[in-house]
């Protein structure tokens, strides 16, 4: 299996595509293992000539593991887990990639531009935040304790639940099959739910990175929905007006996931991004 194996910390990726074009980096939310960038959304990548990397980030899926059961805390910061991406390009030879990133993952994009911006050839924010002050959290914070466990019968009769309720308000198809089949593939692949609580207390230790994002000259595609309840739209307005080679599209009835509806507009807007910094 793919592992990184640079040092004593194991991530485990998954590569699509020919190893002479230019590598794009999938980074997953909070949570989410690499099931999150479906296949169908990968192979439409490859076709316009990228290299896909996807990996599970630390404490998820197949990854690392900085705890048992019972521990709610790794000991490790947003900018550790911005480290994972280095990791597995250091595996694969790449210098440097464009890298998008959803929700948490474009918190670890936006700190691996900013502490290794050699490593980086263009950005994807995707329904992301620059900090965590409530003009952009409009969910409630998690409680930071054990969390209970679930079978996996259970896990996959919550996803109907859980796929209607991230996309209340919003006008795309929920896709309930789709996310009923990734739920029991997710838990055949690495059931961990504390692995998220510790994935939450790095995030409550994130320091603001907006002022910083200003640095950050690669071209970048910002991309949102302007139906969000988890975070709020503003937070992509503040990021694509801090940075100085930023697209920014915001997309009535869409919430927080990206719908395959809108998968063409997103494809786009990355290529958009990768030719500007090619």
């Amino acid at each position: 299996m793919p592992y990184t194996e640079t040092d004593e910390i194991r991530i485990y990726f998954e590569v699509e595509g020919d190893p002479a074009h230019p590598a794009i980096v999938l980074i997953s939310g909070g949570g989410a293992q690499l099931l999150s960038w479906p296949e169908e959304f990968v192979a439409l990548l490859v076709a316009e000539g990228f290299r896909v990397v996807r990996f599970d980030n630390r404490d998820t899926g197949m990854s690392h593991r900085f705890g048992g059961p019972e521990d709610i805390d790794g000991g490790y910061g947003l900018e550790e887990m911005a480290d994972d991406i280095g990791r597995v390009l250091d595996q694969l030879g790449v210098a440097a990639a464009h890298v998008v990133g959803h929700s948490m993952g474009g918190m670890m994009a936006q700190r691996f531009a900013i502490d290794h911006p050699d490593r980086v050839l263009s950005l994807g924010l995707l329904s992301t935040i620059p900090d965590k002050s409530d003009r952009y959290v409009l969910h409630e914070h998690p409680v930071i304790e054990v969390p209970e466990r679930f079978t996996r019968e259970q896990i996959v009769g919550f996803a109907d639940a859980a796929a209607l309720a991230w996309a209340e308000g919003t006008i795309y198809d929920p896709r309930l099959d789709w996310n009923r089949e990734r739920a029991a593939l997710a838990y055949d692949r690495g059931y961990a739910p504390e692995g998220f609580v510790r994935q939450w207390s790095a995030l409550y230790r994130a320091t603001d990175r907006l002022d910083a994002l200003r640095s950050v000259t690669v071209p970048t595609f910002v991309f949102h929905g302007r139906d969000d309840r988890t975070l709020h739209w503003y937070a992509a307005f503040d990021i694509a007006d801090a940075m100085p080679d930023a697209e920014l599209q915001v997309h009535p009835g869409m919430g927080h996931l990206i719908p395959w509806e809108l998968w063409p507009e997103l494809i786009a807007g990355i290529l958009r991004a990768a030719r500007r910094a090619a």
